[in-house]
């Protein structure tokens, strides 16, 4: 046989192979039954593994989990049985629509809501692939990410299930004043509906808008922050009344209130008003932590966003001179924040701020979790189990079990010895559905164990 034949032989033999992958692939994507073989499963309610364990799936959601492999006649099998297998991920803090770098600030300027949409769309696809199935969205314009919700959730793309809180709302030069730094000609007067806000009337009527545009969630900035063209990256920015009325209001329609928030004051404030969780918490001290524990208020710690702006902040020129000092001092101290409120007993909740850093890595915040003292174990269930109680939808997703929806991933090795493991996820479905599948060695092991049964 010639090389030339033996080429085209050995072309042919691929292609057929390929095809009958994704037609299997298909199959499985499609079906409304599936078997899940996992050699290893996350426990997330108590942070332990489990062995040798079936996964049972009927129309997106888990029926069952039982020990030992046992694939029942008219289900597909998944078989992950050299693999670790964890509930789909949930970042709690994320900006779909962006993702920072030297052109950042000239974007209101020069891009369209098509522009932030069409990123977006590129963006879901990669937080997913990466396993995170689950986001808040804390921060858009034009309610973008209330839209991809609507394509992510008919099909139209792929993305994760995401939970918005359309703009964010802040006070007149607050962290989310979207004028801030523009010229007086082009500063206008932007009120409630673009998320500033001056005194309760219009807190409230912010809020009621954002019921209006279709939001899941309120977002407000309680203190300065590091990005913003301003000078304070702390200072409170929410009156008492101001706050107590977001609060009230948001509970009327059946919304949670996420705050950015790096100061000690603007903390505090936002605390005793009743907030569900704090985002960033740079300068939390002890008397900020009881308080949150005392009630059960929800830390975010967004450590990426604090390596970032660090090492952005050593580059001259690549942020405005306004925000170059506060990146520098802020950024570095929010690894030792966290540290310490881990160590307090303080409720954390997986988040990453994605839109500082590049989507579908959001997965380092885990290393740096867990250099920062937090056990593997904690790490994993702050981005699931925590996570579903934060966003109160603990009946639905969080973990593995019967009655949920079939958000599941898997990994190769063992988080729980190297937590980098989830920086690369081979196996990811949401809702029953497949997303991604591990490479070429496992295919034959799916198709040998279907063929099989």
């Amino acid at each position: 046989m010639t090389t030339s034949t033996k080429r085209s032989c050995f072309f042919r033999r691929a292609a057929t192979a390929l095809a009958v992958f994704i037609g299997f692939f298909c199959q499985l994507a499609s079906a409304e039954e599936l078997a899940i073989y996992a050699g290893k499963l996350f426990n997330s309610s108590n942070g332990k593994l489990l062995e040798n364990r079936t996964i049972h799936i009927v129309d997106g959601r888990i029926e069952s989990v039982q020990k030992g492999f046992a694939k029942r006649d008219r289900e597909a099998l998944v078989d992950l049985r050299n693999f670790t297998v964890l509930p789909g991920l949930m970042d709690m803090h994320s900006h779909l629509t962006y993702e920072f770098g030297p052109s950042a600030y000239m974007e209101s300027y020069t891009w369209n809501p098509a522009d932030f949409a069409l990123r977006g769309v590129d963006a879901a696809s990669r937080t997913l692939q990466a396993g995170f199935t689950t986001i808040r969205n804390l921060g858009d314009h034009d309610n973008v990410t209330v839209s991809l919700r609507h394509a992510i959730e008919a099909g139209t793309i792929e993305g994760p299930r995401i939970y918005t809180a359309g703009k964010s709302i802040a006070t007149t030069g607050g962290h989310a004043d979207p004028t801030n730094g523009r010229r007086q000609d082009l500063v206008g007067n932007p009120g409630p509906v673009d998320g500033v806000v001056d005194g309760p009337i219009s807190a409230r009527k912010a809020i009621r808008q954002r019921y209006k545009d279709g939001a899941d969630l309120i977002k407000i900035t309680a203190t300065g922050g590091v990005l913003s063209v301003a000078k304070s990256g702390q200072n409170p920015q929410f009156m008492h009344d101001e706050l107590e009325a977001i609060v009230s209001t948001a509970k009327d329609y059946g919304f949670t209130v996420a705050v950015h928030a790096h100061g000690r004051e603007g903390m505090i404030r936002a605390i005793r008003a009743g907030v569900d969780s704090i985002e960033h918490g740079t300068y939390m001290d002890e008397e900020v932590m009881d308080l949150m524990r005392r009630n059960k208020t929800w830390f975010v710690p967004t450590l990426m966003a604090g390596e970032w702006v660090t090492e952005k902040s050593a580059i001259e020129g690549f942020l405005p001179e306004i925000v170059r000092p506060k990146a520098a001092t802020m950024g570095p101290l929010m690894q030792e924040t966290f540290s310490k409120a881990y160590k307090r007993g303080v409720n954390i909740a997986f988040g990453t701020d994605t839109g500082v850093t590049r989507h579908g890595e959001n997965a380092r915040e885990f290393v740096l979790m867990v250099q920062g003292g937090m056990t593997p174990a904690d790490a994993i269930r702050s981005a699931t189990w925590n996570a579903a109680e934060l966003l109160q939808v603990q009946d639905e997703l969080g973990s593995i079990s019967e009655g949920k929806l079939a958000d599941i991933i898997a990994v190769a090795g063992d988080p729980l010895e190297d937590i980098s493991e989830l920086q690369r996820v081979q196996f990811v479905m949401k809702e029953g559905k497949i997303f991604r599948a591990p490479s070429e060695p496992a295919v034959e092991v799916f198709l040998e164990a279907d063929t099989n049964g």
